[in-house]
């Protein structure tokens, strides 16, 4: 019965989401610049399960050994490739222009002490860079999906990672309580056995700062701070096979996340490796180069990217973006996540600048929204955020294919954030202040990225494992008693309802945004703040005619009636979005209306026909 049961629920999902017409030239996906991509987000095992069949990854016992537990919120769940392809059409129908798919490689699907295990459902414990984890499907699958999404208008984003790889590698010594804690590099030199007093070893190297390979050719032992080792029955575990000598891991024991750890320690134990080391960026620059060849994919996230030396960005991005090139792939994207949490792009923007990334993930963004939605603060944050886009390497220009965000799978959804913020918040408050923060990542500078559940009004617990709840019917205890914004669904129904509220209100500023490219790739011009919440409000220029567009938001809980700078030129306003008055108040300065938490978007008419509205 219970095999019958899971056949019907296939039918029933091909069925329902049957392929719509999908005929895009591939030319047309590869022709588009990274700049106003609408991104959504989703980790493959709590998306859908199309394949029943790989929920075990092949793997046989308990969930110990294979990682499924559809009732815990750590293990595997049974979502697939499979199961993406056939809610493609229900992604492309929100109005995302792109799939950023969170890791897919081979993990480890168990790691943790006794009694706090938890599986690799999320994909960052790599334990194959060359496979498919088999829970997810095959390489084939994954060849598939691609294929699928580009025949839809779908780029493909892959996340990957190079910071580290799955827990394998283990440490004879160990503190009183059995802990690694870091060992830096004062008092660990590479030049002794466990210590400043141990034994010489690796005569000659000058250090991690020298990445020749004439320097590293005298790196032998790896025993300088902790003595590595592989476990029995593991020393094969990882492919290609180079990444199981410990020689190519920097072995000082467990990351505090702050000062050198925080490039030179394990992150809870997962192997760091020493991305300093020649050959660590010969292989890491041959895998991900093959994906690309292999896949024709169309960009990379990319993982912990604070927690790598700069010069080995400086080494791995060129080869990428040749290989794209080579592959007919001429704007291959890569972004990097710089997990910053502060309103201030001063610090991510030198990822840019001395890394060579051509965008980071925009944690500024996303921490400027929450303070102005969340924490009450001035709208100036928002200006000063904005402002700050002269830092970024290509400056303003550069800042339009920053990808924004307001939530993750690690610091938790912007919902659970805002509930956080203000204790005791209504319902319809939180509805609200959500809704208005999904205008603004629609309508302001930045190629937006949706979290998937977010459109459809998902509240986590928190982060990490509470905010990666399962879109098809889920069968953990913690995610069926979660309350959904704007919905009466129970918790173990699926939730791909393109009726819901948030979901209709992205696709229609998808929309918007798909007609009129000055609200997707168009320069943007703060023009009215102020030290309290109230009026925001920017105006964006049509990348082609220079037409001009005014976005205005109320992050205030009451009415507010206030002006804004406009281009000289513009007499009346076209509403898109909201309500805007009919006519400017004077040349130069609009009078606007807005509820609370309410927003406009309005096209701006010039006086005489042909006319440029000036900045």
């Amino acid at each position: 019965m219970k095999r019958f049961a899971a056949l019907a629920a296939m039918v029933v999902l091909a069925v329902t989401s049957a392929p719509a017409s999908a005929d895009t030239p591939l030319e047309a996906v590869r022709a588009r610049p990274a700049a106003g991509e609408l991104i959504y987000f989703l980790l493959p095992d709590r998306f859908e399960n199309g394949d029943p069949a790989n929920d075990r990854g092949g793997l046989k016992g308990d969930r110990l050994k294979t990682g499924f537990d559809p009732a815990s919120k750590s293990f595997y769940h049974g979502g697939d490739l499979k199961g993406l392809i056939a809610r493609l059409d229900y992604i492309k129908g929100l109005g995302a222009t792109a799939v950023w798919v969170g890791p897919v490689f081979k993990n480890k699907p168990v790691q943790g002490a006794p009694g706090q295990e938890s599986a690799g459902y999320h994909g960052y414990w790599i334990t194959d860079f060359t496979r498919i984890d088999p829970h997810f499907g095959t390489n084939a699958d994954f060849k598939a999906l691609v294929d699928a999404a580009h025949a839809r208008g779908l780029k493909v984003y892959m996340d990957i990672i190079a910071n580290h790889t799955a827990d394998v590698i283990q440490y004879r010594e160990r503190d009183a309580s059995g802990a690694f804690p870091y060992r830096s590099r004062a008092d660990y030199p590479y030049s002794r056995k466990g210590g400043a007093s141990g034994a010489a070893i690796n005569p000659g190297f000058a250090g991690d700062q020298d990445s020749s390979a004439a320097n590293f050719a005298k790196l032998t032992d790896p025993a300088f701070a902790y003595t590595p080792f592989v476990p029995a029955g593991e020393e094969h575990l990882k492919v290609p096979d180079w990444l199981n000598d410990p020689i190519y891991y920097h072995n000082r024991g467990n990351t505090t996340f702050k000062g050198e750890s925080a490039r030179f320690g394990d992150f809870v134990g997962l192997d760091d490796l020493f991305t300093e080391h020649p050959r660590v960026r010969e292989g890491m620059i041959a895998i991900y180069r093959q994906w690309i060849e292999d896949f024709g994919i169309d960009g990379y996230r990319i993982d912990t990217a604070r927690h790598v030396d700069p010069g080995f960005w400086q080494a791995f991005i060129p080869p990428m973006l040749e290989a794209a090139k080579a592959r007919g792939i001429p704007n291959f994207t890569i972004f990097g996540e710089v997990a910053r949490e502060e309103p201030s792009n001063g610090y991510i923007a030198q990822y840019t600048r001395r890394d060579g990334y051509p965008a980071v993930i925009d944690f500024a963004f996303q921490s400027s929204v929450r303070a102005v939605l969340g924490q009450g603060k001035g709208t100036d944050v928002l200006a000063e955020l904005f402002d700050g886009d002269v830092l970024y390497e290509g400056g303003e220009q550069a800042a339009l294919a920053m990808p924004t965000f307001l939530g993750n799978h690690d610091m938790g959804r912007f919902s659970s954030l805002i509930r956080h913020d203000r204790p005791g918040i209504s319902a319809a408050e939180l509805e609200a202040r959500v809704r208005l923060a999904h205008v603004m990542l629609l309508t302001l500078r930045g190629s937006p990225v949706v979290y998937y559940g977010d459109e459809q009004g998902f509240i986590g617990d928190g982060n990490d494992n509470d905010a990666r709840e399962d879109m098809f019917p889920s069968r953990t205890a913690s995610y069926l008693d979660n309350p959904i914004i704007d919905a009466d669904r129970p918790g173990a129904a699926d939730h791909f309802d393109p009726a819901h509220p948030f979901y209709r209100l992205i696709h229609d500023l998808a929309a918007l945004r798909g007609a009129h490219p000055a609200l997707a790739r168009g320069r943007q011009v703060v023009r009215s703040y102020g030290d309290t919440p109230g009026l925001f409000s920017v105006s964006r220029f049509d990348p082609e005619t220079g037409a001009e567009y005014l976005i205005a938001f109320n992050t205030s809980d009451a009415p507010i009636r206030g002006a804004s700078v406009v281009g000289t030129s513009a007499q009346t306003l076209e509403t898109l979005f909201g309500n805007c008055p009919a006519q400017v108040s004077a040349p130069g300065s609009v009078t606007l209306e807005l509820p609370a938490f309410g927003s406009a978007v309005c096209r701006l008419i010039p006086s005489s026909p042909g006319t440029q509205i000036t900045r």
